[in-house]
């Protein structure tokens, strides 16, 4: 993919660009994806031609507004997610749910690599009954297709209050350099 072509660089955490993450206007959806530590994942979806815009942050859990070290307590029940702002006219929700099968493994229960936790499970956040149908029937192919010796642990959930992650966080790999690697593993 071009570098003209990556998600709009926004600040997530500033007060004029949250709001687009709840309402991203007409003609664009949003998706909701947890899959381990969201640094990765955000990065690989910045990667997808159509996805407008991506914030980390804390899903599917009870406590408001976490914080990185509560979510890490295990105290809070959410999960790292990350917000995708995608033009369906460009990409498909479809699509989406590919690459988030590709960038994790959906067969370990609160584990990936070797993050431990419940706040690193899988799952996929829908918001809309066509998401949901979208989500499921793309589970149900992937383990029909045999890909994984083990079952699919990954929970398809109504999504819930999605809070921001501090600044840091956002689009990490790219402001820490690590996009090379990101590329090259993606492109595998």
């Amino acid at each position: 993919m071009e570098e003209n072509e990556k998600a709009e660089q926004i600040n997530p955490t500033s007060e004029e660009s949250t709001e687009i993450f709840e309402n991203p206007g007409e003609g664009l959806e949003k998706a909701t994806f947890a899959a381990g530590c969201f640094w990765g994942i955000e990065e690989a979806f910045r990667q997808v031609k159509g996805v407008v815009a991506t914030a980390v942050g804390y899903s599917g859990g009870n406590f408001k507004k976490p914080t990185y070290e509560q979510v890490c307590t295990l105290n809070t029940g959410h999960a790292e997610a990350v917000r995708v702002i995608f033009d369906p006219k460009v990409v498909s929700y479809k699509t989406l749910l590919d690459v988030f099968w590709k960038v994790h493994d959906p067969t370990t229960k609160d584990r990936q690599g070797p993050d431990v936790g419940k706040q690193y499970r899988s799952v996929i956040f829908y918001h809309s009954e066509e998401q949901k149908a979208a989500a499921l029937a793309s589970k149900e192919e992937l383990e029909r297709s045999g890909a994984f010796k083990n079952p699919i642990v990954t929970e398809i959930v109504p999504v819930s209050d999605f809070y921001m992650a501090e600044d840091y966080h956002q689009q990490y790999f790219e402001k820490k350099g690590f996009l090379q690697n990101v590329l090259r593993s993606f492109k595998k």
